[in-house]
């Protein structure tokens, strides 16, 4: 009685997309981990961004000059797309799996040079906890793995009669 009929809120939690049928418990479950994990990383990065700077700087892919930029940026983009996973806004999905996709890049790239640096994911205390780049680099593939599962159960919910919505 007090919601509103066309109020994204009750869209999101309950129909999931709106003209799409219910969304199932374990897509909205898989959303708000993936997504509060990426609020959660990106949170920690802003938290120190000299830091996040200085470990960026330590793969050599980004200029010098560009590396404020980044630092903020990416933690920045990171917290949004995790925020609209959260609520299902439309492209959220497209940019969580392009970072992860970037993540799983610049992982392999210092795995095959063999760099002994740490992987910038969340925090300088839990970089120690965290293991070496194998470790993230298996993280983020699953992630892409939570991804695409997400992908998957849009597509099925639309009918099957449309592309693979981002």
């Amino acid at each position: 009685m007090g919601e509103k009929k066309g109020s994204r809120l009750v869209s999101n939690w309950k129909g999931g997309f709106p003209g799409r049928g219910r969304i199932s418990w374990i897509t909205l479950a898989v959303r708000v981990v993936l997504g509060g994990i990426f609020i959660y990383a990106g949170t920690m990065k802003l938290q120190d961004p000299k830091t996040f700077a200085r470990i960026i700087s330590q793969y050599d892919l980004v200029p010098e000059s560009l590396l404020p930029v980044i630092a903020i940026g990416l933690p920045g983009l990171e917290v949004i797309a995790g925020i609209g996973l959260i609520w299902a806004f439309p492209g959220s999905l497209g940019v969580i799996s392009s970072l992860l996709m970037l993540f799983v890049g610049v992982l392999w790239y210092g795995i095959l040079k063999d760099l002994d640096v740490d992987c910038g994911c969340f925090s300088a205390e839990e970089l120690a906890k965290q293991g070496d780049l194998w470790q993230a680099f298996y993280r983020d593939l699953l992630m892409i793995g939570a991804a695409l599962f997400l992908f998957v159960s849009r597509w099925m919910q639309s009918g099957r009669n449309k592309s693979l919505p981002l």
